[in-house]
């Protein structure tokens, strides 16, 4: 599990492979702190780590995406030298400062419109349709492993509002107009929803 809140950018130094992708990421975690098959959300998706090794004040380490993954999340695009956001698996007794999140993707949104609202970065993004019924406005979501309250929602779309911190310690800050990004529901929300189904059915 995790928390939506960011804890280092990694960067993407090498890419192999085709239909079993590996990404080395380059983190500012010493190797010896990273346990062999450890959890850690990449713009919020969970990977596993297979390898690791040494680099500069920090270390690097691999991570194998399979075919599902790739089809499914925006990490089929990732290209070498991007940064990612990353996010370490929640231990017992860490402070849950965003909200429960399990690091398996809904699907990816698109960003239809960004704009500036004084220091503030405001996103449109248009989530896929089956997604609609679980985002609510002032509920929470995760947008590329960020934990994000939302502001506003229409039928098709709903807004964000990124503090000028989010924007500078994230990836977010960098997103344009038609970037694609990996969303993630609130856990809760699809409870409620599935609740809802049961209790519109005819006994």
């Amino acid at each position: 599990m995790f928390t939506g809140i960011v804890t280092a950018r990694g960067r993407i130094r090498n890419i192999t492979g085709n239909e079993v992708r590996r990404f080395d990421i380059e983190a500012p975690w010493k190797p010896d702190t990273i346990d062999m098959g450890a959890s850690i959300a990449h713009a919020g998706v969970c990977l596993t780590v297979v390898d690791k090794g040494e680099w500069g004040e920090g270390g690097w380490y691999t991570v194998e995406v399979s075919p599902e993954t790739l089809r499914l999340t925006t990490l089929s695009a990732w290209s070498e030298g991007g940064t990612v956001n990353l996010e370490r698996a929640l231990k017992m007794g860490d402070e849950l400062g965003g909200h429960l999140v399990t690091g398996h993707v809904d699907g990816v949104g698109r960003i239809v419109e960004r704009r500036e609202e004084g220091e503030w970065l405001v996103f449109t993004v248009e989530p896929p349709e089956n997604l609609n019924k679980f985002i609510a406005k002032k509920g929470s979501i995760t947008v590329d492993g960020v934990s994000l309250t939302v502001n506003e929602v229409t039928r098709t779309t709903f807004d964000l509002m990124i503090i000028p911190h989010t924007a500078e310690v994230t990836t977010l800050g960098g997103l344009q107009k038609d970037a694609r990004v990996n969303l993630e529901v609130d856990t809760m929300a699809r409870y409620a929803a599935r609740l809802n189904e049961f209790s519109e059915t005819p006994a």
